[in-house]
Formats: structure tokens, sequence, C-alpha cells
């Protein structure tokens, strides 16, 4: 099993339902943000081409946060979703600093904070806040190892982009395009 999100970049209108779900779902302080909408826009004028993306941690399989993290407060869970430890967690930043997709943030309270998949809810069969409440249903989240699950079928059937693979972190954040 391996949890993964795919975006549909041609059906999300940057509305931030999803941040603010988020926010209330985790308690994040005012202020932080565990996800966020990303615009950006491409082409020549007037040939311009605009997309918006629900951006937030990657779940890489081959996490950079976790192998430099000193205390192994960050660590992998059981389908793969990327957690901190806030007992374990020194605030050091040294997991800020190794994610290539700037998806970490300083806790007021002394540790490090992040997307994680709302992984309390889906562990009671329910879907993250951020896909539950988003207008146009462009967040698909499942096992991608399910090839019956609703985010395996739009992988298969849909063209995508991965960022920063290059990286080498082998991101479970698929943007479909």
């Amino acid at each position: 099993m391996r949890y993964a999100m795919a975006i549909d970049t041609k059906k999300c209108v940057g509305c931030s339902d999803c941040v603010v779900a988020c926010q209330i779902e985790n308690k994040v302080p005012v202020g932080f943000c565990r996800d966020w909408i990303v615009e950006t826009t491409s082409g020549t004028y007037p040939n311009l081409e605009l997309e918006f993306r629900s951006e937030r941690c990657h779940h890489c399989a081959n996490a950079p946060c976790v192998r430099c993290c000193p205390t192994g407060a960050s660590h992998i869970e059981e389908g793969g979703v990327v957690l901190v430890n806030p007992e374990m967690c020194i605030g050091c930043g040294a997991c800020i600093a190794s994610c290539p997709y700037d998806a970490r943030y300083p806790h007021p309270d002394g540790y490090v904070d992040k997307c994680t998949f709302c992984i309390h809810k889906v562990r009671k069969g329910e879907q993250p806040a951020c896909v539950e409440v988003c207008p146009t249903n462009c967040l698909y989240f499942g096992d991608i190892d399910d090839p019956n699950s609703e985010v395996s079928k739009k992988i298969k059937k849909r063209k995508y982009k991965r960022l920063k693979t290059e990286a080498g972190t082998d991101p479970q954040l698929y943007f479909l395009i």
C-alpha cells in the first residue's frame, strides 16, 4: 500500500478551500499552512495559460527530510506517509532545509509541522480534509498500488507531472495536466 494524491490542474480554480479545511482540521496556527495554492502563467501574450496547483508535502518515498532528521522525529509510516513526531522533534530545521518542496514550517510550539495526508482521518476510512471540501472535486487520494482506487485510475488515464523528480525523492503528489 502506498498513499498518493493527484490534483487535476484543469479543474482547480485556486479557491483555497483546501487550505482553510486543512487549517481547521489540523488546528494550524494563524499565519501558517500545511498546504497552499500556487498560480503559474506560461506562454506568450496573448496565448497565455494559467495553472492552479494545490500543493503540500509530496510524501516522498525517498524523503530527504527523513534521512537528515537527527532524532528520528521525521519518519515514514505505513502507506508511505511522511510524518513528524512532535515529542521527538527538536526544531533544528534540518528537515526544512532539505525539503525541495518547501513543505515544512516551524510550529510556534517548537517542532516542525507539515501535511500528514490527514492520516488520522484516513485510518478511519475517511478522506483528507482537503479532498472532502474541494468544490471542483479536483483532489484524488488513495492507495496508488490499488488499481481500483480513484487516484490510481486517474494517473493511468491522464498525463501528469511530478515536481522536482530530478532530486530523486520519488514524490507521491501527482499533478494531472
